[in-house]
């Protein structure tokens, strides 16, 4: 939450191999209506888990306010969706418009996706009914999805067109996708509210979590837990706006320190142990801030048990140990209600803050994530898959890292969009570490604050340049992951070619998607790269940012299973592919 000057070491990547699996179903229904078809594929598959797309084709009507119906045969429980309002009773599973889908005048189609557990086998539903009638007919069997969900209402394309195919068929691919090797489920990419100042704007908040033109698509809001309960309605309009403006948006929140009288330097500063005897104390405070926001209609997701326990500064700070926070959330962690835990955001993701709970049964029972910061973290080696974590199926989150070294001595540079030095810092630092996390096998990267000069929109300091709100370059280039990486996709693997060599690529898949970010920090363009998808393309989506452009849409051809495209120097692009 400071901005430290440290050396950064490169360090390897390696990458967690999941098993996977496919099955793609139409399921016609003796004595139904003939008007609506559906489509479940099952998109992928790991231990104790799947992740599933379904399109709805309903012909002859427009589908608007519509429920679809099915029941799950093997136990299998659904854990989070998209694009779908979605509840299960038992087998019984209720699917239903969420505003994201339209309709068209003869034809009609929904797409949703979701996330489950199974055990033991995984088969496809037996039926689906659509507001009530069993549907059945004409939707060709496939082995991942065909459809592309709409998005949420604020979304608009920002993207030219694909081109008509330029290219023959079967050229020999420079970036060739193997969607049947999966590694980690992205849970998403944000920033922080401010931690002790004001909060964001309505349009702020919409600017940053939106998916339409010149917004920024994120989908992880951080923020503080004050020790002064009479705080926290500082950000609940902000929290309320992502939530219900974005797209699956998920709220991360960070306790600083528990109240002076419980900690052992009477203090909210220069760090202080918590009193083992304020242990329950300090459970209730976290669990009455969640169940507060939860009154104002927030939901928190992941509550910290503590942001950095191994740094001590003059402001809100607290120290813990590994066998500290073991036994804590051993003995209380179970507390804290409507909320995942999480342990507990180290400086540098130093292993001896977590591996305690993580070895230990009782307390790795009571938390769902790992947390770490990235000051220092890859020169410590620790940029890289956290093999403990993976072991017990905790994702690990990067939470938080403040670089801005460009402005030097305090320049008026982060509001002009053309200054070298504030790209070359953005693409080689900030782009380079992204992409780094997520070959680390990392599901979520959380920038510092959001709404800062040297952030993802303009704080409007006349010292810097900026202007209140306005997306800065930095969050243009953020926005290529968070925008088009959604919640819920798989990062998949793939090879590239003696070509393609200068370029950092991840792909990942789901919602009936491939997107591929590629960083190109040499000084040379790629020209013609031609991508390799697992199938057939429908549809491609090119966008770019670099020194003189914005997400901007490119030419993209389209020949099978082949999309071609040119990557620009010093730029970091998203494709996204529809199937």
């Amino acid at each position: 939450m400071r901005n430290r000057r440290v050396a950064y070491a490169a360090a390897a990547a390696g990458s967690l191999l999941l098993a996977s699996a496919a099955v793609g179903v139409a399921l016609p229904v003796a004595a139904a209506a003939a008007g609506c078809a559906v489509n479940y594929a099952v998109s992928s598959q790991w231990q104790n888990g799947f992740g599933a797309d379904v399109t709805i084709t309903n012909l002859g009507d427009p589908l608007t306010g519509w429920t679809l119906t099915w029941s799950f045969s093997a136990g299998q429980t659904v854990t989070q969706a998209w694009n779908t309002t979605l509840t299960q009773n038992g087998a019984a599973v209720t699917a239903s418009d969420a505003g994201y889908n339209g309709s068209i005048a003869t034809n009609a189609t929904a797409s949703f996706g979701f996330n489950g557990s199974w055990t033991g086998s995984n088969p496809a539903p037996a039926g689906f009914a659509l507001n009530g009638v069993l549907c059945t007919g004409g939707v060709v069997p496939s082995a991942s999805p065909t459809s592309t969900p709409s998005t949420s209402p604020s979304a608009a394309p920002s993207s030219t067109p694909s081109t008509a195919p330029s290219s023959p068929p079967n050229t020999t691919p420079d970036i060739t996708v193997n969607s049947a090797s999966r590694y980690q489920v992205i849970d998403g990419f944000g920033a922080a509210v401010s931690i002790w100042g004001g909060a964001w704007s309505t349009s702020e908040t919409q600017t940053l979590v939106g998916l339409g033109q010149n917004q920024l698509g994120l989908s992880i809001v951080r923020t503080g837990i004050s020790p002064v309960s009479g705080e926290w309605s500082t950000q609940v309009n902000a929290l309320k706006t992502a939530k219900a403006y974005g797209s699956g948006v998920r709220i991360l929140a960070s306790p600083w320190t528990a109240p002076a009288a419980w900690k052992t330097n009477n203090s909210r500063v220069n760090g202080g142990k918590l009193k083992t005897d304020y242990y329950d104390d300090y459970a209730n405070h976290l669990n009455s801030y969640v169940q507060y926001m939860r009154n104002q209609g927030v939901t928190i997701d992941v509550t910290s048990v503590q942001n950095e326990p191994d740094w001590h500064p003059d402001y809100d700070s607290m120290d813990w140990s590994g066998t500290e926070l073991q036994n804590f959330v051993c003995t209380q962690g179970a507390k804290v209600l409507n909320t995942r835990l999480m342990v507990a955001e180290a400086v540098n993701l130093n292993y001896g803050f977590t591996d305690p709970t993580l070895n230990d049964t009782c307390a790795r029972n009571n938390i769902g994530y790992i947390g770490g910061h990235l000051y220092g973290t890859e020169a410590s080696g620790r940029l890289a898959p956290y093999a403990r974590a993976a072991q017990y199926n905790k994702p690990v989150w990067m939470t938080e890292w403040n670089f801005h070294e460009a402005d030097g001595s305090g320049s008026n540079i982060w509001g002009n969009p053309a200054n070298l030095t504030v790209w070359n810092e953005t693409l080689d630092d900030i782009m380079r570490t992204v992409h780094k996390s997520m070959e680390s096998n990392w599901s979520a990267y959380i920038w510092w604050y959001g709404k800062r000069f040297y952030s993802f929109i303009g704080d409007g300091e006349s010292a810097y340049g900026t202007t209140a709100g306005a997306p800065l370059k930095r969050g243009y280039a953020f926005s290529q992951y968070a925008k088009y990486v959604r919640p819920g996709y798989q990062r998949v693997a793939l090879t590239k070619s003696t070509k393609a060599a200068p370029l950092e690529v991840t792909a990942y898949q789901g919602a009936g998607k491939i997107t591929l970010v590629i960083l190109n920090r040499s000084a040379n363009a790629v020209n013609s790269a031609v991508i390799q998808a697992p199938q057939n393309v429908t549809k491609a989506e090119y966008l770019l940012t670099s020194q003189s452009t914005n997400a901007a849409g490119q030419p993209a051809s389209v020949s099978g299973g082949q999309v071609t495209v040119n990557v620009a120097a010093r730029s970091i692009s998203t494709v996204v592919l529809t199937l």
